[in-house]
């Protein structure tokens, strides 16, 4: 039975982590099944924004079950674990639709670095964030040095990942990683959605392209999709195609 699920409402995708006993801590089938989700979302025109939430209210997420890498080998824990997982949350992090977390409990390890790569959290008052992996001898591995860096001071990137603090969420929304903290904050987010929805959807995708080329996050694929989504609507385009279907010396226009 999957781990992740993903509940259609409307024009709104919620992907709920569903492993509570082990505090939504991931494991290899719910990478693969998030990556499933992900790709049905994108192509999916009638979703319009996603949110993406945890059953319970105790962990929103606490990283990678270690009984999923603890016997893997360096070459395998290189190989796929940690390159399966960045592939799968850059995914998340370049969905053309607006995301948002909705961290209702402790969110650890990858599921901090799961967070971040959504566009928006809200966080509950009792919830913290934490990178924890010294604590069992690895580290960060599905973007916490990376992605982290460009939302959180470098100060407390160190402050989690080498003296294994938590940072509580009054801390986290005075450091702009949340956009707010509320005592119910699936409301919160729910009313962003809200909003979100009212927009152009080109122009929120675009947008989002846009500021995450300025972060650098992906900027090449965002550069060559922006680019290519102008020419695309471009006659030189419409005759080039035309001409080769047509077997012609295409005639272009310049428009």
């Amino acid at each position: 039975m999957s781990k992740i699920h993903l509940i259609k409402s409307g024009r709104v995708g919620e992907l709920r982590l569903d492993n509570p006993d082990k505090m939504n801590a991931f494991t290899v089938q719910m990478l693969a099944d998030l990556e499933a989700h992900l790709t049905e979302i994108e192509r999916d025109s009638d979703v319009g924004a996603v949110i993406l939430t945890a059953v319970g209210d105790k962990a929103f997420c606490t990283g990678a079950d270690i009984n999923a890498w603890g016997d893997l080998g360096p070459a395998d824990v290189a190989r796929f674990w940690v390159k399966d997982g960045h592939r799968i949350f850059d995914r998340l992090a370049n969905l053309s639709k607006p995301t948002r977390a909705v961290i209702n409990g402790h969110a650890f390890g990858g599921g901090l670095e799961l967070a971040a790569a959504c566009d928006v959290r809200v966080m509950a008052p009792t919830a913290s964030i934490a990178l924890p992996e010294a604590g069992v001898g690895i580290v960060p591995g599905w973007s916490g040095t990376q992605r982290l860096m460009r939302l959180l001071p470098e100060a407390m990137v160190k402050e989690m990942a080498l003296f294994g603090h938590r940072v509580k969420a009054d801390r986290a929304l005075s450091a702009g990683f949340v956009a707010a903290v509320d005592s119910d904050p699936r409301a919160v987010a729910d009313k962003l959605i809200e909003r979100a929805l009212t927009l152009s959807p080109r122009a929120v995708e675009i947008a989002k392209s846009m500021i995450h080329a300025a972060q650098g996050e992906n900027r090449g694929a965002m550069i060559e999709a922006l680019g290519s989504a102008a020419i695309a609507a471009s006659d030189d385009r419409q005759e080039g195609v035309k001409a080769f279907q047509e077997k012609r010396k295409a005639s272009f226009s310049g428009k």
